[in-house]
């Protein structure tokens, strides 16, 4: 028997993205997303509303920076998505974060979460909140890395339980994509 729970923003996983982005005048500012994913081949989608200051400097900047929020820094991860850059203009700093700018969009990249997606603006619906990016490039610092790969383990990326209001860590391998199926063929 089944619990029905009505309408929820709720998938597992659901990821944590750290949106960054810059001011008219080259400030750089974050916020905690968890609605969005990849929606095309080279394109990512954030439902972000429009009150937010990452979202107007998006605007202005036409760029902007997804990272995978991580275990190592979830209290600061939490903490970008709770103050509004709109009443604190530090919250980088607050959290202890330093930025670099992108080699490939006018945006931030936060140097102590070591993987961003790396997007230019393709298009801003202020009435479904529904803010879409062109990857340009994905970045991921070496301590990430496993012999040239991604290691999700050493990445340590968190999702968001939204029934539970937690954060969890990813990690465990459990199978093998488009191969352990072949089983049953």
């Amino acid at each position: 028997m089944r619990k029905n729970f009505g309408p929820k923003t709720a998938v597992y996983p659901m990821p944590v993205f750290i949106i960054a982005a810059y001011d008219e005048n080259g400030v750089a500012n974050a916020m905690n997303a968890a609605w969005g994913g990849i929606s095309e081949e080279k394109e990512i989608s954030i439902c972000i509303s429009e009150d937010h200051k990452t979202t107007a400097n998006i605007l202005v900047s036409k760029a902007f920076t997804v990272s995978m929020a991580t275990a190592d820094y979830a209290k600061e991860c939490d903490y970008l998505g709770i103050a509004s850059g709109n009443k604190v203009s530090n919250k980088l700093e607050v959290c202890g974060f330093h930025t670099d700018k992108s080699e490939f969009v006018n945006a931030p990249v936060i140097r102590e979460l070591p993987m961003a997606v790396e997007c230019e603006l393709i298009s801003y619906d202020p009435e479904s909140c529904r803010l879409v990016g062109r990857i340009v490039n994905v970045g991921v610092d070496e301590a990430a890395l496993t012999e040239g790969k991604v290691d999700v383990a050493k990445l340590s990326p968190i999702c968001y339980d939204s029934f539970n209001h937690d954060y969890h860590v990813i990690g465990e391998k459990v199978g093998n994509a488009f191969s352990d199926g072949k089983a049953l063929l």
